[in-house]
């Protein structure tokens, strides 16, 4: 992947493989699967006893020193979460659906907000799958080497996008 840049009409574009475009739409499917059934089902799950860590992290407790409090917070504003989060994914899909044959996806605000936004809960899905909370988490362990390379090139693809938006943001 060539880096996001800003264009002359304030959208960022990057140039994207064939695989990454596949590789991306892949994982906003699978975040927007993962909390598709939050958002959909009328009863709430309480994150802090939720079995699947992923789902826990994407949906964190508001108030983890008090279950009541975070589970009347979860009550109002978890449907409407991971349904944002939904929202987020599918517009990754939907943009990188768009990319011409030379893998060329350009954004416009909205689309660079859901992107960065849906790159976060991508990253927070595979660190909790792959047990990271801090950086420190790593030492001594060994991690598959290709879920490492993948996390770190999805960092690679968000601060490009990021910096992408701060150059524009500081032309303009």
């Amino acid at each position: 992947m060539r880096r996001f840049e800003g264009t002359s009409d304030g959208r960022v574009e990057a140039q994207l493989d064939p695989d990454e475009v596949t590789l991306l739409q892949s994982l906003a499917g699978q975040v927007a699967e993962l909390v598709a059934g939050i958002s959909t089902s009328s009863t709430s799950v309480d994150g802090s006893t939720n079995s699947d860590a992923a789902v826990a992290r994407l949906l964190p407790d508001a108030y983890p020193d008090d279950a009541e409090a975070s589970s009347e917070f979860r009550r109002f504003t978890q449907s409407g979460l991971a349904d944002r989060k939904v929202a987020n994914a599918e517009t990754v899909i939907r943009s990188l659906g768009r990319a011409d044959i030379t893998g060329s996806v350009a954004l416009d605000e909205p689309e660079t907000l859901s992107w960065l936004r849906c790159l976060t809960d991508i990253r927070l899905t595979i660190a909790s799958r792959l047990g990271i909370e801090t950086e420190d988490d790593e030492a001594g362990r060994t991690i598959d080497p290709l879920m490492r390379e993948l996390y770190d090139w999805l960092g690679f693809v968000q601060n490009s996008l990021i910096e992408a938006v701060d150059d524009r943001s500081t032309d303009g």
